[in-house]
């Protein structure tokens, strides 16, 4: 368990994210289309978990965008935007917002994603979504880069994630 703040008091999340140097646990989480995506689908590329409680809140949607910027142009590299936000909200946002860059993947019906990754919140007032954390896997599935943000209200440092995947 990993323990972070929500606007400065403590809170908890289900485990703690992936070491460096594992294996990424496989998930399967819903695309905006209703279809699936798989982590195994990936194999071969560099990814990058942008991990976050709901695209309805200011800090989250910036980071959607900021990646979506940072990624464009990127050979061999997919970013992942994941909430448990229905997709149906993920597609009129990418819609309204022009991302192009991220794919969204909604944990709406699976349960094991967030245990996997230990970014379920199991209490506060946002108990049931998952925590803001980035998480790069490379080419191999290997997890090289992690961070779960300690204030639920900041943003993730970008920049750190982006060097592991240039």
């Amino acid at each position: 368990m990993a323990k972070i703040t929500f606007k400065g008091n403590p809170v908890n999340t289900s485990g703690n994210l992936p070491a460096k140097g594992s294996k990424a646990p496989e998930f399967t989480l819903v695309k905006s289309d209703l279809g699936s995506m798989s982590l195994s689908e990936l194999k071969g590329k560099k990814v990058i978990l942008n991990i976050f409680p709901s695209l309805d809140t200011s800090v989250c949607a910036t980071t959607v965008r900021k990646f979506n910027q940072m990624a464009a142009g990127m050979k061999n590299v997919t970013v992942l935007g994941i909430s448990k936000d229905l997709p149906f909200a993920h597609g009129r946002f990418c819609s309204t917002e022009g991302i192009t860059n991220v794919i969204t993947l909604s944990g709406f019906r699976d349960k094991e994603f967030g245990k996997a990754y230990g970014v379920d919140y199991i209490d506060g007032p946002v108990v049931g979504l998952y925590a803001r954390a980035i998480v790069v896997i490379d080419e191999t599935g290997t997890v090289v880069y992690t961070e779960l943000v300690p204030e639920h209200i900041h943003e993730p440092d970008y920049e750190a994630a982006l060097k592991e995947v240039q």
